[in-house]
């Protein structure tokens, strides 16, 4: 049987790895066996983050909600519970759109809450 040499296709997973990170600094971007490990934790962090980054939204909708709450005196629970109440399905990500852009019509859901 042929001796067959693993040249090419070790040539070739070494590129493709260090495709991948290109970008990155120092030995992670020349190295295949550093950038190998780089890849793998910068995936680990890709998904647990992705979940981070739905609380972060969250939070600054929040926020935002509150800000605009303060100059019309009602606070942020009350307008949550209300809202539940009145059966108005209006989400925190689309209140806080409102709040931001478009003051006079969250003044408007505000008053029917109230």
């Amino acid at each position: 049987m042929a001796r067959v040499k693993g040249g090419v296709m070790a040539q070739k997973r070494r590129r493709n790895i260090l495709d991948e990170v290109k970008g990155y600094r120092l030995q992670r971007s020349k190295k295949k066996r550093v950038a190998r490990e780089a890849i793998y934790h910068a995936q680990l962090h890709a998904f647990a983050h992705r979940k981070d980054k739905k609380n972060d939204f969250r939070r600054l909708w929040t926020v935002r909600i509150n800000a605009a709450l303060l100059a019309l005196g009602v606070k942020y629970n009350h307008l949550i519970k209300q809202l539940k109440a009145k059966n108005i399905e209006l989400d925190r990500k689309v209140l806080a759109t409102l709040a931001k852009d478009h003051p006079e019509s969250f003044a408007r859901v505000v008053e029917q809450v109230k």
